[in-house]
């Protein structure tokens, strides 16, 4: 035995963050695994059970166990010994509808179904892994995400800008950050909307019992600012279709802003839109909205028009895209059930 070669000490392991959630100011006392559960996505009770008896889930940088209770203002950490894989974006040969491309910048109309970055449970077949295929060395986000500087949703199909260089993609944030960008939807909801035009404030926050929803909140330090600002377009009785034009751009806020002022977005599960919200109890009718939202299997919300300042130009530019047929088709069938039925608007 060679007494000259030292043994190798044991390294600390090393954690890395997955999950950091700070509990916010009306949440009840709840057993932290139950807390957890309604945050993350496809996680069930054992598993975070195990990742506290391994030391893995943290309250204010201490570990605990899994029948901790959290309480207002807790920082909830999931620590895990290997990277999350969102970080990791592997170029993928995915067609992308490019609007618009200059030396700065590009417009992507996103289809719907393609999620834009990797996370829990999609860590590929994203737009991202498309830009990392399609454009080399884009700029990273403050979430270090190459190009983004803005998103939306899965099932939200429209217009997303990227930035192409560190000084587009810092000139860009700044304007989504002081809102004067412009950002109009197309929405197909539920209900007749009575006034012709309206604006929805309220702050917005994690749902306290489903924490996959975001919610309205009266209580001023609760959740950040949102304004919503809408506008009908027709009428077909039982849905309405309308244009929301955003004026701060929160997670899920259209989705949470409309179904705060009773009127869902047409077919949007996580919200409630998935069923039938308003009109006849006739079989015929039921029919009828099951084959519409076979003609449109998402909640109806389209990115149809954005507007920025250029950041090399100064030149205003403003893009508008076509409704993507799914939504055209719906739109198409309410509006001949409306002719044909002559529905009372509600």
């Amino acid at each position: 035995m060679n007494n000259n070669i030292e043994p190798i000490e044991d390294l600390d392991e090393e954690l890395f963050e997955h999950y950091r959630f700070e509990v916010p100011k009306g949440q009840a006392i709840l057993r932290i695994d139950k807390y957890l559960m309604g945050l993350i996505p496809n996680a069930t009770r054992n598993k975070i059970q195990n990742a506290a008896t391994e030391g893995n889930i943290f309250v204010n940088d201490a570990t605990v166990k899994s029948n901790y209770k959290v309480k207002p203002f807790d920082v909830v950490q999931v620590m895990l010994s290997h990277p999350p894989f969102e970080n990791r974006v592997d170029p993928e040969d995915i067609p992308l509808d490019i609007v618009y491309e200059d030396e700065a910048l590009l417009l992507i109309n996103k289809p719907p179904g393609l999620v834009v970055h990797p996370g829990h449970g999609n860590y590929t077949g994203t737009l991202v892994n498309a830009l990392a295929f399609h454009f080399e060395n884009l700029p990273m986000n403050s979430s270090e995400r190459p190009g983004l500087v803005h998103r939306i949703d899965k099932d939200t199909s429209g217009l997303l800008v990227i930035a192409k260089t560190e000084a587009a993609m810092t000139h860009l944030a700044k304007q989504f950050e002081a809102k004067t960008s412009e950002r109009e939807y197309i929405a197909l909801v539920w209900g007749n909307v009575t006034e012709e035009q309206g604006t929805i404030e309220g702050n917005l926050a994690r749902h306290l019992k489903d924490r996959m929803q975001m919610a309205v909140f009266a209580d001023p330090e609760i959740g950040k600012p949102a304004i919503t600002h809408y506008k009908v377009l027709e009428r077909f009785g039982y849905v309405t279709l309308i244009s929301c034009r955003l004026e701060t751009g929160r997670t899920h806020q259209i989705r949470a802003h409309l179904k705060h002022i009773g009127h869902p977005l047409f077919n949007d599960e996580r919200y409630g839109g998935h069923l039938i919200l308003k009109g006849t109890t006739f079989t015929k009718y039921k029919q009828f909205i099951e084959n519409c939202f076979k003609a449109l299997p998402r909640q109806a919300l389209h990115a149809k028009t954005l507007g920025f300042v250029h950041p090399n130009t100064g030149e205003m530019m403003r893009f508008d895209t076509e409704l993507p047929q799914d939504f055209k088709d719906c739109i198409e069938k309410w509006r001949g059930y409306s002719k044909s039925h002559h529905a009372e608007e509600d």
